[in-house]
């Protein structure tokens, strides 16, 4: 049974999801200290430029050759500039199914970026690699994560009572952690071929005719994967 993700790049019209790479150490490093993604997400606060390092270049790698699922980071094709995060994790290779999570940037936040990039991935997870479930979750009172759910066509199926930690800032500027409900989204093949216009792309405001992805498979001399891996 195959245990680890081949070691890919997705292309969409307007993005290209890849590897990360040394050269984006310093925009990671200015999205993860961002207010929402420190409010929403587990990163470390302050997130610094030694923690971005070690993502970019080894951490998010491992994510794919310990088989634990695999790390895009986002870019614009024509300006090559860092757009976000998608993650595939927590994978079960049995029941091929898998969690993503996502991130973006703040300057790229209302181009439909996030509902565009999962699309790409769930439609490589599903036609390439045969998965029969993506799962998202989201803490209760993200209204903009789900909104990314419901674009790219996800069902929501319940509530998990006080299961997550977010952080919110206090009026001196310091955090504080505090519990919440995630709601859990799933995402199923079937999903994609219903017709509907998120299932065409036409996600989260983006509608310039963008139907499908290309990849490109990376491997070295000898036909192996080489490369790349994150939350």
């Amino acid at each position: 049974m195959t245990t680890t993700f081949p070691d890919v790049t997705i292309s969409t019209d307007r993005l290209v999801l890849r590897p990360f790479e040394e050269e984006d150490v310093t925009a990671l490093a200015e999205m993860m200290n961002d207010e929402p993604v420190t409010a929403w997400t587990s990163v470390p606060h302050p997130y610094t430029h030694a923690d971005a390092v070690a993502w970019a270049t080894r951490v998010s790698h491992a994510e794919r050759t310990e088989g634990r699922g695999i790390v895009f980071a986002v870019t614009e094709f024509l300006t090559h500039r860092l757009v976000g995060i998608v993650h595939l994790q927590n994978t079960d290779w049995r029941t091929r199914a898998t969690e993503v999570g996502y991130v973006t940037a703040p300057w790229a936040r209302g181009e439909g970026y996030a509902s565009e990039s999962v699309l790409a991935v769930a439609r490589w997870l599903f036609r390439d690699q045969a998965f029969e479930r993506l799962e998202l979750r989201t803490a209760a009172d993200n209204t903009a994560s789900q909104q990314v759910a419901q674009k790219i066509g996800c069902i929501s199926e319940g509530v998990l009572r006080n299961a997550w930690i977010v952080r919110t800032q206090t009026a001196d500027g310091t955090w504080t952690d505090s519990r919440t409900d995630l709601i859990v989204w799933s995402l199923l093949p079937e999903d994609l071929d219903d017709g509907d216009g998120y299932a065409d792309g036409y996600a989260d405001g983006y509608s310039d005719g963008y139907d499908g992805y290309d990849v490109d498979h990376r491997a070295d001399a000898n036909g192996r994967a080489v490369g790349a891996d994150w939350n």
